[in-house]
């Protein structure tokens, strides 16, 4: 199966809303030099309520941060804003449309999946195929019982901002914006044939996903997401994973390299702390001690 942008999404998905007897066991590491530590936890972006309460060990994580550091600031998390500045800048200007920028064949299988779905190709036929392949995975993730206001950032986020804590964003909205709106042609048209791809086996696709994260398989998690990516699409994993980590990795160092003992936790999609060019790695090659909790 493919669907790397879906599993990037879902990182960086089990029956809904059913209980679990066991907690999942967190994508959680401590990386430390000689006055302070940074938690760093891997987040799935979307989650069910059966995925709570977590495991102690990151809920120690946040009460002994200090701060707490997101991708996006959690003023920007879930503001329906940004949402619409996401569709604006991706409109399709000077008449255009979706179809006369796809191949026959992709708009053929939207043309499908939407008649099978009940959607109207209205709305799409005014928007870029960046866009357009996000709205079709959020959608297909939320179909499964997946919700992004019970994702792991979003209740870290949120509980942060409760206790009176410090939050911050690796990055902005806009900054989000700009990376999926530089995509090429040949970029977005990768992006949405992977998610238009065997949609028939996307269930249950999620649901190993989301199986491998609550066992904290941070190896065949980083097969199915990052590595594939990387085999699969190499200039969206620089772009949409690798280059972003390098980008983060100047502001991590320096909240270790501060010279006060305050500790923060860093919650962000799995995928981006998983394999060699994960965060988790690049801080370990600079030297800090590292340690899976």
């Amino acid at each position: 199966m493919r669907h790397a942008l879906i599993a990037a999404l879902l990182l960086a998905l089990a029956a809904p809303g059913c209980a679990r007897a066991e907690q999942p066991r967190p994508l959680l590491w401590k990386v430390s030099d000689a006055d302070n530590s940074l938690y760093l936890l891997g987040s799935f972006h979307l989650l069910r309520e059966g995925d709570y309460p977590l495991a102690a060990s990151t809920d120690a994580a946040f009460e002994d941060a200090e701060k707490l550091v997101f991708e996006l600031p959690p003023a920007e998390m879930g503001d329906p804003a940004l949402g619409q500045a996401m569709a604006a800048a991706a409109r399709i200007e000077g008449g255009g449309t979706l179809q006369s920028r796809l191949p026959a064949d992709t708009w053929g299988r939207l043309q499908a999946h939407a008649a099978q779905r009940g959607m109207s190709l209205d709305f799409l036929q005014a928007h870029e195929a960046w866009f357009v392949s996000l709205v079709i995975s959020v959608t297909e993730m939320q179909r499964v019982g997946l919700d992004p206001a019970l994702g792991l950032d979003k209740h870290f986020a949120n509980r942060a901002v409760a206790a009176g804590k410090p939050v911050a964003g690796l990055e902005t909205g806009a900054q989000q914006i700009a990376m999926f709106d530089g995509m090429d042609a040949t970029q977005q048209e990768q992006a949405l044939d992977d998610v238009l791809s065997d949609l028939s086996a996307l269930e249950q696709e999620i649901n190993r996903m989301h199986a491998l994260w609550r066992a904290g398989d941070a190896e065949a998690l980083h097969a199915e997401s990052a590595a594939k990516m990387k085999a699969e699409y190499p200039d969206l994993y620089e772009r949409l994973n690798r280059g972003r980590n390098l980008a983060w990795l100047p502001r991590l160092q320096a909240l270790l390299d501060d010279s006060r003992d305050d500790d923060a936790l860093v919650v962000v999609g799995a995928m981006h702390l998983l394999g060699e060019d994960g965060v988790v790695e690049l801080l370990r090659a600079k030297g800090y001690t590292v340690e899976r909790l």
